[in-house]
């Protein structure tokens, strides 16, 4: 069903920010000294060159683990319901931002711990106040990351800012009428915010990699799904439902198509690499998958209608947030360890 009305896409409503506070999720956000180890901060996997996702396929992971999925991007995650290319969560960026920190094969932190670091930095002592949130706590990091992230929106687009090529405007028809991405790519983020099977192939370097594997079998085994040790497909939003006859084997949340030219390579598992292919796959109705949805089917567009949509896609990019504005690179994160800590009085 192609949507008809072109303000049923955008633009993405203003957001009220806390300067202060984001000012200090910044800094967070770019800290390793929030990973167990201190091998990874948040931008180790959100990588800012790459749109805040990541340029390979799959993701990187704690040390001694690999991950099993691509990394999505996280600009305009702030307008999101739901997060995850399963849609496990759907509460708040809180309690996303504690997943991210504190899960064995992300970040590996005890929050304890991490509140620890922090009261010793005198440069976080003095933020956290001045952001109003007292002494330095795990529950103000939960909340302080998010205002950043607030900060990340893609609000300056060739789309946005009606400067569409007459090219665009063609793939824009299109996009709303014959090759129908309109259906489940609408609103302001370009996404539904559901879960569908569209037939991307598997990445078997998921179960060739031991790595890897390892992960995506303890991740299954979390999310209790069965006969995890034997799984050869990601089960995807499988794990909100486990329906006993496994029709949501394989459904993955519709992504965001904002920023698309910075967060290569695409689909859940990075297995398109560009956007001309992307454009292809679907154009011939998808992959191969015993799930996949019914409504797909080959579009019989032509070249010239594929370059077209490729073009308008490419207008819902902005500007990389790699200044100063978005990223935090003072080198400022040393300090002097306070010897004997648990005794010593904050």
């Amino acid at each position: 069903m192609p949507q008809d009305k072109t303000d049923t896409f955008g633009p993405l409503p203003s957001m009220k920010i806390d300067a202060t506070k984001a000012e200090l999720g910044k800094r967070l956000f770019f800290d390793t000294r929030l990973s167990g180890n201190t091998a990874l901060s948040c931008a180790s996997c959100h990588v800012p060159e790459n749109g805040y996702s990541h340029p390979d396929a799959l993701a990187p992971a704690y040390t001694g683990s690999k991950g099993f999925r691509n990394v999505p991007t996280l600009i305009n995650t702030a307008y999101k319901k739901v997060w995850f290319h399963d849609g496990r969560l759907g509460t708040n960026l809180n309690d996303v931002t504690r997943e991210m920190i504190t899960e064995d094969w992300l970040m590996n932190m005890d929050m304890r711990l991490m509140q620890e670091r922090i009261k010793q930095d005198p440069i976080y002592v003095d933020m956290f106040k001045k952001a109003g949130y007292g002494e330095p706590s795990n529950g103000s990091v939960r909340k302080a990351i998010p205002e950043y992230l607030k900060t990340l929106t893609s609000n300056q687009t060739p789309f946005d800012n009606n400067k569409l090529s007459k090219e665009a405007k063609k793939g824009f028809e299109l996009f709303k009428g014959k090759a129908g991405c309109s259906s489940c790519h609408n609103g302001p983020l370009f996404s539904d915010g559901k879960p569908y099977n569209t037939g991307v192939a598997e990445n078997f370097d998921i179960f060739t990699d031991p790595y890897r594997h390892q992960t995506f079998i303890a991740f299954n085994m979390f999310m209790g799904n069965e006969n995890y040790m034997n799984l050869k497909r990601d089960v995807g939003a499988y794990v909100q439902t486990h329906r006993v006859d496994g029709k949501d084997m394989g459904k993955f949340m519709t992504p965001t198509l904002r920023e698309l030219t910075q967060t290569a390579p695409y689909m859940h598992n990075g297995m398109i690499k560009t956007l001309p292919e992307v454009v292809a796959f679907y154009n011939q109705g998808g992959g191969v998958d015993s799930n996949k949805d019914s409504r797909l089917k080959a579009l019989n567009l032509s070249k010239a209608e594929q370059s077209s949509l490729v073009v308008f896609l490419e207008s819902l990019s902005s500007k990389p947030l790699t200044t100063d504005a978005h990223v935090w690179s003072a080198n400022d994160y040393n300090y002097q360890l306070i010897t004997d800590w648990s005794n010593t009085l904050n």
